[in-house]
């Protein structure tokens, strides 16, 4: 066992062990506790442990460990609460089977944005009103007009430095070194600097989200093993001096050279497959989104909408994908239409409406997915609904809620267009479940198996 989980493990018997502990963070020299009950901390003991050099008690009992060692300590220390009983240890490892690469990667890239999604949604809705308004005929240089289109837009200028900071978080770095790993790309003053690299010159944004997400990933990895080099004293110092310089060079020539020949490859392709497969690849799109939404992996796609956004100025994937939640709402209607079940009955009551509006889960989690088979038929809505919009070559100008509420997105003037993909979507997503998907006997069966977990 090394020394600072020998002192992590120490720490953690005196606090009351991980039952007791409510959360932590660290600083540069302490390790930072909220506990549930201060009864169970013996202060004392912990003095005692030969590596900490004090604890402060305060709103948090605060352990101090010095400058470097409190981050070994410290990520030693949130390995306990990783693998806190043989069960989730158990659960994890079958997880681990289970989970592809690719699956792990779509996870964490959905990790990082998560966080962001109320911004990214409010922001667009507000660029979506002005939009509105000045379709309307409000005046562009209107006052007001003018602050909402600086207010809708500041989330969009800076995102590289929010992604940079939420995916160190995710990776296991520093969130502010992950936050320059974002300025690295998007910072303006690489204009001026007249860099060239391989007969390319160096701009501001080239590589997008995906060239910020490669370089604090990579941040991450030269921070933890520079780390392990650096002496404690010096910790504080030395790893992100070496670890920016390294990152820095190294984003220059070669992260956002690579990151821009992915992004522009990925969206060639994606463009390509929606100009070739129309109809075809619309309605495999979107009858494949469900599923994804399912095992959560859908928010790692938010990176390729954001690329068709900067290198465009919209998404045509968002009103396709759209899709799955209005075939969802067909479904959920047909079921209604049909059931006698109040149980079920007052389950869709709940989620149709929120459904319309653009959030799917409860639909999802509480009536197509139990069920089973209106899952499918779900999807084949869905599907018929994805190849309409490919049909109509719809496009939304920012990520949003999908739904009703997507209409404030839509560019060119497809409003029309993208509500009618909307209907057919919810007419095929009821027609394949009034008619093949949904039994009286399923709300049953779903009641007894509801009833036996229960016993």
């Amino acid at each position: 066992m090394s020394k600072e989980r020998e002192v992590a493990l120490k720490i953690l018997a005196c606090l009351g062990f991980e039952e007791n502990v409510a959360n932590f963070t660290n600083c540069m020299t302490r390790l930072r506790v909220n506990v549930y009950n201060r009864e169970e901390v013996n202060i004392q003991k912990l003095e005692e442990i030969d590596d900490v050099i004090g604890v402060v008690e305060d709103e948090t009992i605060q352990i101090i460990l010095g400058p470097g060692f409190v981050n070994k300590v410290a990520s030693e220390f949130q390995q306990f609460f990783d693998q806190s009983s043989v069960e989730e240890d158990q659960k994890r490892k079958i997880q681990e089977k289970n989970n592809t690469s690719f699956k792990n990667g779509l996870k964490k890239i959905g990790n990082v944005f998560i966080p962001l999604l109320p911004g990214l949604i409010a922001s667009g809705l507000i660029n979506g009103i002005v939009s509105t308004l000045i379709n309307g005929g409000v005046d562009e240089a209107n006052e007001l007009i003018v602050l909402m289109k600086f207010i809708g837009g500041c989330i969009f200028t800076y995102l590289g430095i929010f992604v940079g900071i939420n995916a160190a978080k995710e990776f296991g770095g520093t969130p502010v070194l992950g936050g320059i790993a974002g300025l690295l790309i998007i910072n303006p003053a690489l204009d001026t600097l007249d860099l060239t690299i391989m007969g390319e010159e160096i701009t501001a944004g080239r590589g997008g989200l995906i060239a910020v997400l490669i370089s604090a990933w990579f941040m991450t990895i030269i921070e933890r093993n520079v780390r392990k080099f650096i002496p404690n004293a010096v910790d504080i110092i030395l790893t992100p001096l070496l670890t920016l310089l390294i990152v820095g060079i190294s984003t220059m020539y070669i992260i956002q050279p690579l990151g821009g020949l992915l992004s522009e490859g990925i969206l060639s392709i994606l463009t390509a497959v929606l100009e070739i497969g129309g109809p075809l690849a619309g309605a495999v799109l979107a009858g494949a989104f469900l599923p994804l939404v399912m095992v959560g992996l859908h928010h790692g796609l938010i990176p390729l909408h954001m690329e068709f956004i900067q290198a465009t100025g919209a998404t045509p994937l968002l009103p396709i994908l759209a899709m799955a939640g209005a075939g969802q709402v067909g479904a959920g209607l047909a079921i209604l239409a049909k059931t006698k079940n109040e149980r079920l009955k007052k389950n869709l009551y709940g989620a149709l409406p929120v459904g319309f509006l653009g959030v799917g889960e409860p639909l999802l989690y509480g009536v197509t997915l139990p069920l089973g088979r209106p899952f499918i038929t779900a999807c084949l809505g869905a599907a018929v609904g994805g190849a309409s919009q490919a049909v109509f070559a719809t496009a939304t100008k920012a990520v949003g809620i999908s739904g009703l509420p997507l209409t404030l997105l839509v560019v060119d003037g497809k409003i029309i267009l993208y509500l009618l993909g909307l209907l057919i979507s919810y007419g095929a997503g009821f027609i394949f479940t009034y008619f093949f998907g949904y039994k009286e006997e399923m709300a049953q069966n779903l009641r007894k198996e509801k009833e036996v977990s229960v016993e």
